[in-house]
């Protein structure tokens, strides 16, 4: 039943009945009991009651088979009861089961279809006990539904319920920390009228804004000092307090292992200069590693020699190998010699050894922010469009295990069709041919040639667009041609060629994409150092530079992102942090073509 989280619910419920002094009425009515009693027994009992005392025992009955994990009967008994005859105080409860029900099954639509119902307007007259499980329920349910900030809010408010009591306050704090830390830096930047909001989004910022270690926690400190009685400087965050204490040891040696020959040498020798120059940036503030050696791959005939060689040299952490097959030879050993950190990915599914961590561009990181991002403007409906072949496969997987996780649906999933067929692949996708026939139909019947411009389905909220610059210019304006332009699309990098060439970027209008932010932030140091040495930065191969910067970042605070698992890094590539399969995942800023030209994507701008 840890799903529901109903042991932490009963634990705060029993440590706040003693302070519960909120009686109901006759005009709220009665909360359910929970009588000694299973649930077949409750039932039955109520199958011999009529109107209110009936319904009581239901709920109470639904209650308990949720708490056994038997969801489905909680759902079914849920269903078979008349929630909207009830007083205020039981319809509370149930939609309040409801939702967790919802959220349980992953199904956060109907998490806030239920939260929302009118009776919640009388929740503050409800028992203490009522009141911090609907809160609880409501503020996960806005954290799946992607509305971060309503979810603080929500456990803002639930923290003066709970009044500092144990360890439910500590968990509650760490809650909104973990929301905190995922707030985008437009949403970090806002400032409000709710004093306990804004310490907690300025305690974020500041120490997202640090760049090492030593400087996260000088920004707690200090924040700590500006704000004595904010509620989380009397009651910090578990992972904060780690953060405080945890000693970080750099690697005093690290390889970087490149193919600086062959076909990759040119994407190697960008990762080279963009992991160099952000060294050469860190020694400038004083945080460097201590010693880099640069080995060229191509010049070792096996991975033992390499590491023979390396374990020679003192290196404490490798960066690399870039080439796939090397990788996978690293993931089918039992363990390595020296941690590494792979600038690629192995198969999927495939079992790692535990020295083995792995980073990359991966397009996949991408389609599931487009499914998160989607879903928290309100969309709940796709069609896919994607590449043929492995890639496309990879991304489409990605999005459509991302996206049905939150409870979207995807109606369709389609890979992008030639040139000379993509405008009858778009008809057939979005139905085109069935208002054609509605409207030749109506001609019949009337006997008269009507005007008429063809509809689309209207069951599409969005298309998710996987594709190069070349494939996205023609799928834009085909769009626009067969009247489904005004269908929002949601595209990953890969379809931003940054060349900055503003023809090109008008077949694009509209689109809205993930991006690097590199290629989204140019005035940047690190990126205008880089540029002065490389021009080619600015262009779409400055991915490539972050990478190779980002993977420096990397270096110098994996041992972190061990420790502290939840650490995010601000990188150029993203904002990074290792999941439970020591993978690097990325998060990406938006944005949008416009006019010609690429401009950030907010969330001021988004779909309400």
């Amino acid at each position: 039943m840890d799903r529901l989280r109903l042991p932490v619910l009963a634990l705060i419920i029993h440590l706040l009945s003693a302070c519960s002094s909120t009686p109901e009425g006759p005009v709220l009515g009665e909360l359910p009991r929970t009588p000694q009693a299973n649930v077949q027994q409750l039932l039955q009992q109520a199958a011999t009651l009529e109107g209110e005392q009936a319904w009581l025992l239901r709920l109470s009955a639904a209650d308990q088979s949720a708490r056994g994990g038997d969801l489905l009967q909680a759902r079914r008994i849920l269903e078979q009861t008349p929630l909207e005859q009830l007083k205020p105080a039981p319809q509370v409860f149930a939609y309040t089961l409801q939702a967790e029900l919802a959220l349980a099954q992953q199904r956060p639509d109907q998490a806030l279809t239920a939260i929302q119902h009118n009776s919640f307007q009388r929740l503050a007259e409800l028992p203490l006990p009522q009141q911090v499980r609907s809160h609880m329920a409501r503020a996960r349910t806005f954290e799946a539904n992607n509305q971060p900030l309503t979810a603080i809010r929500e456990r803002i408010f639930l923290a003066y319920q709970l009044n500092g009591q144990q360890p439910a306050t500590a968990e509650n704090h760490q809650a909104i920390w973990q929301l905190v830390s995922g707030l985008s830096d437009e949403q970090l930047s806002a400032t409000g009228t709710e004093p306990d909001l804004n310490g907690w989004i300025s305690l974020g910022r500041m120490v997202r804004q640090a760049k090492t270690l030593p400087q996260q926690q000088q920004a707690i400190n200090l924040w700590r000092q500006q704000n004595p009685n904010h509620p989380a400087s009397r009651q910090l965050p578990d992972e904060l307090n780690k953060l405080l204490t945890f000693v970080d040891q750099p690697p005093r040696q690290v390889a970087l292992l490149l193919p600086l020959q062959g076909s990759l040498a040119n994407i190697a020798q960008s990762i080279r200069d963009g992991f160099m120059a952000a060294h050469f940036q860190a020694q400038q503030e004083g945080n460097a590693l201590a010693r880099i050696q640069i080995y060229d791959s191509t010049q070792f005939k096996t991975l033992d020699s390499f590491y023979q060689q390396a374990q020679a040299d003192g290196i404490e952490l490798v960066i690399g190998p870039l080439e796939k097959e090397p990788v996978r030879q690293l993931a089918n050993m039992s363990q390595l010699p020296i941690p590494t950190l792979a600038l690629n990915y192995t198969d999927p599914g495939q079992q790692v050894p535990a020295q083995l961590f792995q980073f990359g561009l991966a397009a996949e990181d991408e389609a599931r922010e487009v499914a998160r991002r989607a879903w928290a403007e309100g969309h709940r409906r796709a069609i896919a469009l994607v590449p043929s072949g492995d890639w496309g496969n990879r991304v489409l997987e990605a999005f459509r295990q991302s996206w049905s996780s939150q409870g979207g649906t995807l109606l369709a999933a389609e890979t992008i069709a030639e040139p000379g067929k993509l405008a009858a692949q778009l008809v057939e996708v979005f139905r085109l041919r069935e208002s054609e026939a509605r409207a030749k139909r109506l001609q019949q019947q009337l006997g008269t040639q009507l005007s008429f411009q063809p509809t689309h389905r209207q069951d599409v909220d969005f298309l998710f667009l996987a594709a190069t610059p070349q494939q996205a210019q023609q799928v834009r304006p085909a769009l626009i041609f067969q009247y489904v332009g005004d269908v929002p699309v949601y595209g990953t990098s890969q379809l931003h060629a940054a060349t900055q060439n503003r023809t090109q970027y008008l077949d694009l209008e509209g689109i809205r994409f993930t991006e690097t932010p590199w290629l989204l932030n140019p005035n940047t140091l690190l990126r205008r150092a880089v540029e002065q040495q490389w021009p080619q930065a600015s262009s779409s191969l400055g991915r490539i530079y972050a990478m190779g910067a980002d993977a420096y970042l990397l270096a110098s605070r994996l041992k972190q992102l061990q420790a502290l698992p939840d650490t995010r890094l601000e990188g150029v590539t993203g904002v990074l942090q290792l999941n439970t399969w020591r993978r690097i995942e990325r998060q990406l800023p938006w944005a949008t073509f416009h006019n010609g030209e690429v401009i950030p994507w907010t969330t001021t701008q988004a779909k309400p």
